[in-house]
This record gives C-alpha cells, sequence and structure tokens, in this order.
C-alpha cells in the first residue's frame, strides 16, 4: 500500500514517488508567458515557507494574484505536477510548516477545510520547480 494514500491525495500507482496531478497557478497573464517559456521559480516564502504554490482547484487558482497590477491582463496555468513525497500540513504552527522540504518531503499539502486557508481550498508547495510543467496557459 501506498505510504501517501493516507492523506487523501487519491490511491497511488503501481511506482511510489512518480504521482502526477493536474494543479493551477494563477498570476498575470505576462508572468504566465514567462513562465511557460523559462519555467517556475522558487518563493522565498509563505504560509508553507520557500516554493512554489499550487493547488489542484481552479478556482482558487483564478482569484491570485490576490492584487491585480494595473493594466495587467490575468491568466491561469494548467500543470503537470510530479508531487514525490508529500507531508500533509494540517494545522497552524504544525512543527514541519516550513521546514518539510528539509526533512525529505518534495511537496507540502494543505488538505480542504482544514483551518490553515481562509477559502477552505487546498493548497500545495512544490520545493523543486523541475517538478512542475506547464500544460496551458489560459487567460482570464
Amino acid at each position: 500500500m501506498c505510504r501517501n494514500f493516507h492523506i487523501g491525495l487519491t490511491p497511488c500507482p503501481v511506482y511510489p514517488g512518480h504521482r502526477v496531478y493536474t494543479m493551477f497557478h494563477g498570476t498575470t497573464l505576462s508572468a504566465a508567458l514567462n513562465i511557460k517559456r523559462y519555467g517556475f521559480r522558487r518563493s522565498t516564502g509563505g504560509m508553507l515557507g520557500a516554493g512554489v504554490y499550487v493547488s489542484r482547484s481552479f478556482h482558487k487558482a483564478r482569484h491570485y494574484p490576490l492584487y491585480k497590477p494595473p493594466g495587467q491582463r490575468l491568466a491561469v496555468l494548467k500543470l503537470s505536477v510530479r508531487v514525490g513525497k508529500v507531508k500533509k500540513i494540517n494545522r497552524q504552527r504544525h512543527p514541519l510548516q516550513t521546514t518539510w522540504h528539509l526533512n525529505g518531503y518534495d511537496t507540502a499539502w494543505v488538505p480542504p477545510k482544514c483551518g490553515m486557508v481562509p477559502s477552505g481550498l487546498e493548497e500545495d508547495c512544490v520545493w523543486d520547480p523541475s517538478r512542475i510543467r506547464v500544460l496551458e496557459v489560459i487567460p482570464r
């Protein structure tokens, strides 16, 4: 049985560590086009520390960026993400909330409706941007 089955990311495939999910990332259209061309860069911080923030919820991703820069169009990137070893972070002040990547995890996952995110929607943070492939840029 897969070690990560219990955290709710759907049943594991035959090869643990090779799970791939469709996820989304909201940003400006110009940033989306740059990401498609050059790839993601890891953020320096956030609720889960450094990494690339994505979600399996298109609804959540389309609300980003939170503040629209004047004159900028927005977009959502549809992604293919190899999550690798996943750490569930389901409460504030979790001991690995920002250090999960230092403990052998590739992705931190905040489950839906656990009190970590005001929207109640799930969120993921991927440490290594090379685990993410852009499938499509969806202008808004």
